[in-house]
């Protein structure tokens, strides 16, 4: 049997490539490791994966893909799942599911495997891709299997199976939370965040929720002024220097960062049923989904912006619940890049001590006329205010009805 796992050369994933080859008939191990921003964590990958018991490691570097083909898609959209998190580890989940999906099928894999856990939302967004890109292909989740949770109940179990098999890993029995980072943010939850009342916040956690940016208290006492040039919805430029969608996504994080822009936490719904708390740097994609909104205000046709408003949470919902191939989720998309048609321009955004905040905008296509918006005389006649009278009172057609049936005191609050 041949088999393709993610695989991070962490401990849990070290213990998942020796145990799987053990408990499937000494399984062909094929290691991947996406490249989607981790940056020193992809070090000494290689040799790892080949000691613990892989024939071939693939670590394929997948950042300009991800900018281009999954990140920025989301950001047209608008897309936030409940009102703050980015979806930063989501969208990242079906771009390695789709190149392990690849790789089984270059290598004539008879399987795929993670190391996701049963409570969790990556679990769903591995298996509806690979649902959606190769429905024949098996799927092995061992912490969905009886015996690797009896054998590992805890992580001293799977330091001590590494110390007995020799394979390297640099662990302890004790750490604070858990990490997942990429280009677009990085996450911590587990630990010490499972008490949604502990300040993650606090200035004493300057060494734990610092990796892409500072605590706002420490961030520059002078703002900084950034202007971002859009073109159909993306961010093609920076202080106007052209710029790709990666060199973007890295720049912005690092300027966020140093402003302390992007931190959030938060208490959410998992797909599974339960709520999680975690903590997010998210310093570049905040600014980006910040100077688009103040785009599209410029840009978007009123009844188009709402419409496409309204399906925001059902397209979050559909990112993070693991429906990137959906047909639904495509469909969606469609009318978002339509709605991005006209979403061309500048923005300026002043970034300062956590805070952003719009500095100016302009656009070639601008939906905003000065002339007939003043509330000077209008030079070009293109508004005439005794028009509101008729449209006043045909709106308020249905009011006066219902007024005049049932009386105003139905109007009032049902609340005492």
């Amino acid at each position: 049997m041949k088999i393709v796992l993610a695989y991070s050369g962490g401990l849990d994933t070290s213990v998942l490539l020796s145990w799987i080859k053990e408990n499937y008939g000494n399984a062909e191990m094929i290691a991947f490791c996406a490249n989607v921003g981790q940056e020193d964590e992809l070090k000494g990958l290689e040799k790892k994966a080949k000691k613990t018991g892989a024939s071939k490691i693939y670590i394929d570097d997948l950042q300009e893909e991800f900018a281009q083909d999954f990140i920025y898609p989301i950001l047209r959209a608008g897309a936030i799942y409940e009102g703050q998190y980015f979806l930063g580890t989501s969208i990242a989940r079906p771009l390695i599911a789709k190149r392990m999906v690849e790789i089984a099928k270059e290598e004539g894999a008879d399987a795929i495997a993670h190391g996701a856990t049963g409570k969790g939302n990556d679990q769903v967004r591995f298996e509806l891709t690979a649902a959606a890109l190769a429905p024949g292909l098996e799927i092995i989740a061992p912490w969905r299997d009886d015996r690797f949770r009896a054998e590992f109940p805890g992580r001293q179990e799977m330091i001590d199976y590494c110390a007995a098999k020799g394979i390297p890993v640099q662990a302890s029995a004790k750490k604070p939370y858990s990490m997942d980072r990429n280009l677009l943010h990085i996450s911590y939850e587990a630990g010490i965040l499972e008490d949604p009342w502990y300040d993650s916040f606090d200035l004493k956690n300057r060494d734990y929720f610092t990796t892409l940016s500072v605590m706002p208290e420490d961030a520059p006492d002078k703002p900084e002024f950034v202007t971002l040039d859009f073109e159909r919805g993306d961010c093609i430029a920076m202080n106007g220097k052209k710029l790709n969608p990666l060199q973007v996504m890295k720049l912005l994080n690092k300027i966020g960062g140093k402003h302390g822009v992007g931190r959030v936490d938060m208490v959410e719904n998992r797909f599974v049923g339960m709520k999680s708390r975690g903590v997010y740097e998210t310093p570049g994609g905040s600014i980006l989904h910040y100077a688009h909104r103040q785009m599209e205000s410029l840009t978007m046709d009123r009844e188009v912006m709402h419409q496409r408003d309204g399906f925001i949470p059902k397209y979050a919902s559909l990112v993070y619940n693991g429906f990137w191939y959906a047909p639904e989720r495509l469909a969606l998309q469609a009318y978002v890049e339509e709605s991005q048609r006209n979403v061309t321009g500048t923005v300026r955004v002043k970034l300062y001590k956590g805070g952003m905040y719009v500095a100016g905008r302009k656009s070639p296509v601008s939906l905003y006329n000065p002339h007939i918006a003043t509330m000077e005389a209008d030079p070009t006649k293109a508004y005439n205010q005794n028009d509101a009278t008729g449209f006043i009172r045909l709106n308020g057609l249905r009011l006066r009805v219902n007024s005049t049936v049932n009386g105003p005191e139905t109007l009032k609050s049902s609340r005492p």
